[in-house]
């Protein structure tokens, strides 16, 4: 319970009271009759209840338990469902009669839709576009500073920041990371192209070479510096050119590069350590411009 309490995060947790004469009151955890239970008519949840993953849910309610407790808020003898409505549901199914639950003090319907979405995003299996949708009604509809948000969800501000950012993606890319194509942080890369056709370019080659987030990275990082470099002098002269263009190459490519420099020629060497990784590093060879 200390653990599940844990995830609320500190904004949420402060609303958690136990019910008068309840000796969980201390705790904000209560056993609470599942019949007495009603749904709330401003359940912010998009995604539906899959059947695979309820049933697994199910199966795993009959051997632990509920492990997660669900919020409610008291209205005479019963209790309005305000997030846990897979929980809930699981929990019937496997025949329980009572379910563990935060009983919250709410004021309005705003800060009820408003704790919903909070629990909802704390659910350690929302996919990266639902959750950075989230926290973006947190900061439009609620006012919440990218600050507060970090606080009542019980994260870092960059977290908040990073996440927000991939709102920017085009919808395909979006889309591909709500059924978790790919990575957040493939589309924290992709947002290195800066241009929405640069976009969906990497996005291809990630999705048709299955490139690593750190390749991503690096495909982004040389395009986006490729075209804003200054013309270089023929003559490299010292070490720290050498330096500058073989770091150069190692963010393009992802991996050791040196550079053998004379006046009269010289050679790039390029380490890789698998057969995986040549081929990656061939890719982003042949998709150089």
């Amino acid at each position: 319970l200390k653990m599940a309490a844990k995830r609320l995060g500190r904004g949420l947790e402060a609303l958690i009271h136990g019910p008068e004469g309840s000796d969980l009151g201390h705790s904000g955890i209560t056993d609470i009759l599942i019949e007495n239970i009603v749904a709330n008519p401003l359940q912010p949840r998009k995604d539906g209840l899959d059947e695979k993953s309820l049933e697994e849910l199910i199966a795993s309610i009959k051997q632990k338990g509920v492990i997660t407790p669900i919020t409610v808020q008291q209205e005479k003898d019963n209790f309005i469902l305000i997030a846990g409505e897979r929980r809930l549901r699981a929990s019937k199914l496997a025949g329980l009669k009572r379910i563990p639950g935060y009983v919250v003090t709410i004021s309005d319907e705003s800060e009820m839709m408003e704790i919903a979405l909070i629990e909802n995003i704390q659910r350690e299996n929302l996919n990266p576009i639902d959750e950075a949708e989230g926290y973006a009604i947190l900061h439009s509809k609620f006012n919440r500073t990218q600050g507060d948000i970090a606080i009542v969800v019980g994260k870092k501000r960059v977290t908040i920041s990073n996440a927000l950012r991939l709102l920017k993606l085009p919808s395909d890319i979006k889309n591909s990371l709500r059924d978790r194509k790919i990575s957040a942080g493939h589309g924290r890369a992709i947002l290195g192209m800066k241009t929405a056709a640069g976009m969906m370019k990497l996005y291809k080659i990630i999705i048709e070479k299955d490139l690593s987030v750190r390749a991503s990275e690096a495909f982004a990082k040389g395009k986006s510096t490729k075209k804003s470099k200054p013309t270089r002098s023929r003559s490299l002269g010292t070490n720290h050119q050498i330096r500058s263009i073989e770091n150069e190459l190692i963010s393009v490519l992802g991996t050791k590069v040196r550079l053998h420099y004379s006046k009269k020629g010289g050679k790039i060497e390029i380490q890789y350590f698998s057969d995986d990784d040549l081929d990656r590093v061939l890719d982003l060879l042949r998709s150089i411009e």
